[in-house]
């Protein structure tokens, strides 16, 4: 069965973004530790799983002359890579290799575990990181602290009803002052 998981950035303060929506702040810096990393991690495959604002965020950065030049291989992966959008609104979607999916976020994803095919992962897209922890659809959180305080934002679980007990599988920290967690539920 196919694995879900969620690759996110969070602030010391637990905000996935900034009070106005901006997630730039999780990409400063070059530090090349980081950066092999981030790389690396992208090669990871799957089918990449979206929100709406997430999407439309990463289709207009990604395919750009300048991801491409700032971060080749993962500008490759994103572009490339399979990709899945939940929204109720979105009319279409035009970045390569992309479906759009307009209902039952829940229904379709425990579709996908069970179809013959890689994993998934998703990036951003708290409200549908929230629903699928509810869910129980989560194998696997993969969350980037970063050495900021924002005071305000969203956090990745913004609606949750009930608690999800997790435990830590692994950690790494970085020069940067980034520190990679994994969790998977208890």
């Amino acid at each position: 069965m196919a694995r879900v998981s969620v690759f996110n950035h969070v602030s010391l303060d637990g905000y996935f973004t900034d009070q106005n929506g901006d997630m730039s702040w999780a990409h400063r810096g070059d530090d090349p530790e980081w950066n092999a990393f981030a790389a690396e991690n992208a090669k990871g495959g799957g089918v990449m799983l979206f929100g709406r604002v997430t999407y439309e965020m990463m289709a207009s950065y990604w395919p750009t002359p300048a991801a491409l030049e700032q971060y080749p291989i993962v500008a490759e992966r994103m572009n490339n890579g399979a990709k899945v959008v939940f929204s109720r609104t979105l009319d279409k979607a035009t970045w390569k290799n992309t479906k759009l999916v307009k209902s039952d976020l829940a229904g379709e994803v425990r579709k996908m575990k069970k179809a013959p095919g890689g994993d998934m992962v998703i990036m951003g897209s708290g409200t549908i990181i929230s629903q699928l922890a509810q869910a129980g659809l989560i194998d696997e959180y993969q969350v980037v602290v970063n050495p900021i305080v924002l005071g305000q934002g969203r956090t990745l679980f913004d609606g949750l009803k009930n608690k999800v007990n997790l435990k830590r599988t692994k950690s790494r920290a970085f020069g940067n002052g980034n520190v990679f967690v994994v969790y998977e539920p208890a």
